[in-house]
């Protein structure tokens, strides 16, 4: 069934009765909505309360189909175990969280229209979203002009939060991770030579190859070349033939996992045994199903180590695990995380207010988030740590914890 807030563009209905089903949908709706429970359909959640004063409105925005779709359906997941657990213990303030999630699928147009439907149409009062820097860049403007607080899981992409003073992330951003991976490479692999291949239609891999190359090179590194692709390519044995010319000690990769699996296969395919490198964008079960035992020996950044004893995280996890019964990836636990600062803050704030969450949110120090302690700055980035994992076998083993 289609969700009340998305009318099809393939529908040949006229736009007036388009809008007559939409009324109607929602009527009955609101009739049936007596404490429903949280649900999913054609990529769209709801948690519904019967007491509409006793309810904080949230979106979420995400790929939760299309090539990048774990990147959504695991921080969907994650935000709807925090809400679950939130409300459980009495919500915020006496009142309950009620999430409308939508479907960008992985499209950054997509995504502005979504954050333009929740909250013209649903009234949010924040937005849970993006997990990718380039959709997130296309919401946080719309976000901004309507003074809406939004809250990107894992847009690490400096320029997000640089759209304005609503805008916020819970984590950690680029130059840092850059930095991480190539400390990494030279204190502890011991790298004097790497190439990039970079994917130049995202942000995020763009900036982060940008970041890594300049601490590689201050470090006294050598780039002995830099090779890019577009998202969407299949074929990547031209670039890697040229690198393979070049002999790199390893190749830094920081792009998506849809495509990184690819790349690791090809590269091995042609005699390329380096190390592949790269960040956060890895973090999917999808890497090993298309990487297979290509990418074994390859290392990346990424925001939180199942292997993590911490009673936050195991506590987590096992109820992660309990709800889904899988265990939880890195973008599960940043929307997670997304949810319990926003709760806190919310917690802490004198009113309910928009500005008074901001000034609570700006003010959070040392929260004890499961991706590490987290605080907000005055860009509203949060500074935390990074762990650095290695693929073995297709499980990503912890490595390293590198703190800001």
């Amino acid at each position: 069934m289609k969700s009340i807030f998305q009318v099809s563009r393939n529908s040949k209905m006229s736009r007036k009765n388009q809008w007559i089903a939409v009324a109607l949908a929602m009527s009955m709706t609101a009739i049936s909505g007596c404490k429903k429970s949280a649900n999913t359909v054609n990529g769209i959640s709801q948690n519904n309360n019967s007491a509409a004063g006793d309810v904080i409105k949230l979106g979420e925005v995400g790929s939760m189909t299309g090539s990048e779709a774990t990147f959504g359906t695991s921080t969907h997941q994650g935000i709807l175990l925090a809400v679950k657990i939130i409300n459980a213990a009495g919500g915020v303030k006496g009142k309950q969280f009620s999430v409308t999630s939508l479907d960008d699928q992985g499209k950054p147009e997509e995504a502005a229209t979504a954050v333009t439907k929740l909250i013209n149409q649903n009234n949010v009062s924040a937005i849970l979203g993006e997990v990718a820097s380039s959709r997130s860049l296309a919401m946080a403007p719309i976000a901004q002009q309507n003074k809406v607080l939004m809250i990107t899981p894992s847009s690490t992409n400096p320029k997000v939060t640089e759209q304005g003073d609503h805008i916020f992330r819970v984590c950690f951003i680029d130059p840092f991770q850059g930095t991480v991976m190539a400390k990494f490479a030279t204190e502890t692999l011991k790298l004097k030579k790497v190439a990039i291949l970079r994917d130049v239609k995202n942000d995020y891999s763009v900036g982060l190859a940008n970041y890594f190359k300049e601490t590689f090179v201050k470090a006294g590194g050598t780039i002995v070349v830099d090779q890019s692709y577009s998202a969407g390519d299949i074929d990547f044995k031209s670039q890697l033939t040229a690198i393979r010319a070049k002999a790199p000690e390893a190749i830094f990769v920081p792009g998506y996992y849809t495509e990184v699996g690819l790349i690791g296969r090809q590269a091995r395919e042609l005699g390329l045994k380096v190390p592949l490198m790269g960040g956060d964008g890895w973090d999917s079960p999808k890497l090993k199903e298309i990487g297979g035992a290509a990418m074994d020996g390859s290392y990346f950044s990424n925001h939180y180590s199942e292997e993590d004893k911490s009673p936050v995280v195991q506590d987590f996890i096992s109820k992660y695990k309990a709800d889904y019964g899988v265990v939880p990836d890195g973008l599960a636990a940043m929307g997670y995380d997304a949810v319990v600062i926003l709760a806190d803050a919310m917690k802490r704030a004198p009113t309910l207010n928009t500005e008074d969450v901001r000034k609570a949110l700006l003010a959070t120090r040392d929260f004890p988030g499961v991706t590490g302690k987290i605080n907000i700055n005055d860009k509203r980035d949060a500074v935390k740590s990074a762990v650095v994992l290695k693929v073995e076998n297709g499980v990503f083993k912890y490595q390293t914890t590198v703190n800001p």
